[in-house]
């Protein structure tokens, strides 16, 4: 079985929301903001929909035109 998060079932403080507004803000992947957060991929990715927070990466080449 996985081991748990520190801050499973924990409610989200404000220092976390604005961490998680600017870990979206750098293009930090899902998992490490996990990570960094103390929680799962998951939970970052549910809070983040809640708050607004775009997780789409903004520093990508649009579809299909890599090497042009």
């Amino acid at each position: 079985m996985a081991k748990q998060p520190l801050e499973h079932g924990q409610t989200w403080s404000g220092a976390d929301d604005r961490q998680l507004r600017e870990l979206a803000q750098q293009n930090t992947p899902t998992r490490v903001m996990g990570l960094k957060l103390g929680r799962t991929e998951d939970a970052v990715r549910s809070h983040a929909s809640e708050l607004g927070v775009s997780l789409k990466a903004t520093n990508q080449s649009p579809y299909g035109t890599k090497g042009r």
